[in-house]
């Protein structure tokens, strides 16, 4: 079940550098949230705060509040694993396990997380992939190596992947920067049709992408070279391409700078 993400106060560090300064807002559910900003503003930064991944990296850590529905993620309760579970990750480049087959990367979240007769484990890897909009192109070569996809269907897999766990949470790391014009247009496409189910946050370098495929974008920028990134405007999409209320977010917008 899609849920809603509530950020309160948060800033990361990578050992005393500061990243990301201070960042609140709000992603609704059933939402594509898209975060733009020229290179270096901390946008992947602060995606990978909402799933815990920030720190997994060598002096990684987090000050502030994020809040998925009432849970707390960085409670001290709260287990990381679990959490990556919950918020399911798509990077920027396709990374299918290379090893193993078509069928078995899309199995192998539900494997880590429990047992399942091979009846359940075969209807939730169709299911999947046709969540992906893979099943048409696979289903004859499902025992095949996944990395003998095309890039295109490399990334499908990998939503199908992620998707296959059944999380709330779907953030996607500039998923469709390595890919082709009609990979792109697939992928965009199957974002549209995936935020019926989940809630979305992707970060893209493309301000069309940004602008067709998201309800909401988010528009980080630094104060200066070696400052932190900060989220300087937040609003509906459309009113942000159309009619920012900012100056920089304008600027940034119109080529000014970025």
């Amino acid at each position: 079940m899609a849920k809603r993400i509530d950020v309160s106060g948060l800033s990361a560090f990578y050992g005393t550098h500061k990243a990301i300064d201070d960042i609140s807002m709000t992603v609704e559910p059933r939402s594509v949230t898209a975060f733009i900003g020229p290179s270096g503003c901390g946008k992947s930064t602060f995606l990978r705060t909402l799933n815990r991944m920030h720190e997994v990296t060598p002096g990684g850590r987090v000050e502030g509040k994020v809040m998925l529905d009432d849970e707390n993620l960085y409670g001290s309760n709260v287990d990381p694993v679990a959490v990556r579970r919950t918020v399911g990750m798509v990077f920027q480049r396709p990374n299918p396990f290379p090893t193993m087959s078509i069928f078995d990367n899309v199995a192998a979240g539900l494997r880590l997380n429990g047992k399942y007769k091979k009846s359940a484990l075969n209807d939730i890897v169709e299911r999947s992939l046709k969540g992906a909009n893979l099943w048409n192109e696979v289903k004859d070569r499902l025992n095949k190596p996944g990395s003998g996809l095309s890039g295109g269907q490399q990334q499908r897999l990998c939503i199908a992947r992620a998707i296959a766990v059944e999380p709330d949470v779907l953030l996607m790391d500039e998923p469709c920067s390595a890919l082709d014009p009609i990979s792109t247009l697939a992928i965009e496409d199957l974002i549209g049709e995936l935020k019926e189910r989940f809630t979305i946050v992707i970060v893209t370098h493309n301000m069309q992408q940004a602008a067709r495929v998201s309800d909401r974008t988010a528009f980080f920028n630094l104060a200066a070279v070696g400052q932190p990134g900060k989220l300087i405007e937040l609003d509906d999409t459309e009113r942000i391409f159309s009619n920012p209320s900012v100056q920089a977010t304008e600027d940034y917008i119109s080529g000014r700078f970025g």
